[in-house]
C-alpha cells in the first residue's frame, strides 16, 4: 500500500511549514531513515525522514513552498510491486506549489494538479527574453533562493529577467540585477501625514511568532520587575583561574550566570514555577532557556538540568546550541520548554533593561553589562566591577518576597562563586 507523507507537526504550536528543499527525486529508492527533505518552521530547519522502504512515487510540493498546512499531503512512497497508478486514488493538495514531470531540469509551477484535465495544468504566458515567466495563476516562476535573496534586498522580482529553464528566475539573475540597480529603487511608501518614506518588509514566520507570543505575554501576564546590582570581581578572578587551567575550554561570565540562576531556582523553588490556570507547576529541575539573537529574530535554546551541570559542561552546551541556532538546525526539544529564561545584553553594552517573560514561564532575568563603578564600603569610596540585573516576574504565581529571595540567591552565587559548590 502506498505510503502518504504529510507535512509533519514538528512542534506543538506548528500550524504550517515551508518545504525548504527536497533531497530526493521521483523514482529514487529510499530506505527507512533516508532524509527526504528539509522542513522550515518558525524556529528552525528540520530533516524529514522516510518512515519505510520504497520508491519515491510523487512529490506534490515544490522546493520553497510556503504555508503548507500540517497534515497536507506532500509526497507518496510506493512499496515494492506498486506502480504510479495508485496515486490516482489519493486526495491531492490544492493550495501548494506542485511539481510536475518535465523533460527539462526541474520545472516548478504553482498550479494544482488536475485529475480531469492534466493538459491544462501548465499554461505559460508568452514572454520576451527580458520578462519573467508567469504561470496561469499570475505567479512569477523563480527559485526559492532567488525569491529569498530578492526579498532580503527589497527587490521587485517582477522586474528581474530569468535565465533559468523556461525563463525561470534563478540566483544568478538576482545577483546580476543587484549589480546594476540603484538601492533607492526599493519599494517605498510616503507617510500620508508627512514626507517620510519607508520600506515595506514582509514579516518572516519567526518574526510573526515572536510578535504573537510577546504580545500575548504582555497582555495576559501581570509583569513586575526587581533590580539589583552585583559585584563581579570575585567571579572574574575565579573565571580567570579556571580558564588558566586548560586550553580545552573557555568559561564566560554568561556561563556563571546560567549556573547561578539554576542553583538559585533549587534554593528558592517557589520561583521555579509556571501558571497553569487553577494550579501552578513547581519544577524540581532547573532548565534554563538562554536567549540567542539570530538573523530575523530570537530563539531560546535550553540548558536542561543546569543545576546538576558544571561550568565547563554548561559552556560547551551553550556554544553548541548557539551554533545550531544560527544555522537553523535546532531540534524542537532543544528550544521548547524550559523553566526559566536569561536574556543577556551586557555583551552589547546595555547597562540595564526589562525583559518580557517567555510565557508560559514565570520569570526571566535581564542581564546588563559589567562595568567599573564607584561604590561605598565601610564608609570608604572604592571601585568595583558591577553588573545590574533585572528580574521580570509573573505576579500570578511569584510574589515580591519570592522574587526578592530569588534575586538575593543569584547575587550571592555570583558574588561568591564558591557558594555554588555547596
Amino acid at each position: 500500500m502506498a505510503i502518504s507523507l504529510t507535512m509533519p507537526a514538528l512542534s506543538p504550536t506548528m500550524e504550517t511549514g515551508t518545504l525548504a528543499k527536497w533531497l530526493v527525486n521521483e523514482g529514487d529508492v529510499v530506505e527507512s531513515g533516508t532524509v527526504l527533505a528539509e522542513i522550515e518552521t518558525d524556529k528552525a530547519t528540520m530533516e524529514l525522514e522516510s518512515i519505510d522502504d520504497g520508491t519515491v512515487g510523487k512529490l506534490f510540493v515544490a522546493d520553497g513552498a510556503e504555508a503548507i498546512p500540517v497534515g497536507q499531503l506532500i509526497a507518496v512512497i510506493l512499496e515494492d510491486g506498486e506502480d504510479a497508478s495508485v496515486i490516482d486514488n489519493l486526495e491531492l493538495p490544492t493550495d501548494a506549489n506542485i511539481v510536475l514531470p518535465s523533460t527539462s531540469s526541474s520545472l516548478i509551477v504553482d498550479e494544482p494538479v488536475s485529475k480531469t484535465a492534466p493538459s491544462e495544468v501548465i499554461s505559460l504566458v508568452p514572454t520576451t527574453e527580458s520578462e519573467p515567466v508567469i504561470n496561469s495563476n499570475n505567479r512569477i516562476l523563480a527559485s526559492p533562493l532567488a525569491k529569498r535573496i530578492a526579498q532580503q534586498n527589497g527587490y521587485d522580482i517582477s522586474k528581474i529577467s530569468g535565465s533559468g529553464p523556461r525563463g525561470r528566475i534563478i540566483k544568478r539573475d538576482v545577483e546580476n540585477y543587484s549589480n546594476v540597480i540603484n538601492l533607492t529603487e526599493k519599494t517605498t511608501t510616503i507617510d500620508p501625514d508627512g514626507d517620510a518614506s519607508f520600506d515595506i518588509i514582509k514579516l518572516s514566520n519567526m518574526r510573526k511568532t515572536i510578535a504573537k507570543r510577546l504580545t500575548e505575554s504582555k497582555q495576559n501576564v501581570p509583569h513586575f520587575y526587581l533590580s539589583v546590582d552585583i559585584e563581579l570581581d570575585n567571579l572574574l578572578l575565579a573565571r580567570k583561574e579556571l580558564n588558566s587551567l586548560s586550553d580545552e575550554y573557555k568559561i564566560s561570565v554568561n556561563d556563571f550566570v546560567i549556573k547561578s540562576c539554576a542553583a538559585a531556582l533549587i534554593k528558592v523553588p517557589e520561583a521555579n514555577v509556571q501558571y497553569c490556570g487553577d494550579v501552578m507547576h513547581q519544577f524540581k529541575r532547573a532548565d534554563i532557556s538562554v536567549a540567542v539573537a539570530i538573523e530575523g529574530g530570537l530563539i531560546t535554546p535550553i540548558i536542561r538540568g543546569a543545576d546538576k551541570k558544571g561550568l565547563r559542561q554548561i559552556s560547551e552546551e551553550v556554544k553548541e546550541l548557539a551554533i545550531k541556532a544560527h544555522q537553523g538546525k535546532l531540534a524542537p526539544e532543544e528550544y521548547e520548554g524550559g523553566t526559566f529564561s536569561i536574556s543577556n545584553m551586557g555583551m552589547m553594552g546595555v547597562k540595564q533593561f526589562d525583559a518580557v517573560i517567555n510565557s508560559p514561564q514565570a520569570a526571566i532575568l535581564a542581564v546588563g553589562a559589567g562595568e567599573q563603578r564607584p561604590i561605598v564600603k565601610n564608609g570608604e569610596l572604592s571601585i568595583a566591577t558591577v553588573m545590574t540585573v533585572t528580574l521580570s516576574c509573573d505576579h500570578r504565581v511569584i510574589d515580591g518576597a519570592v522574587g526578592a529571595a530569588y534575586l538575593a540567591a543569584v547575587k550571592t552565587f555570583l558574588e561568591q562563586p564558591s557558594a555554588m559548590l555547596l
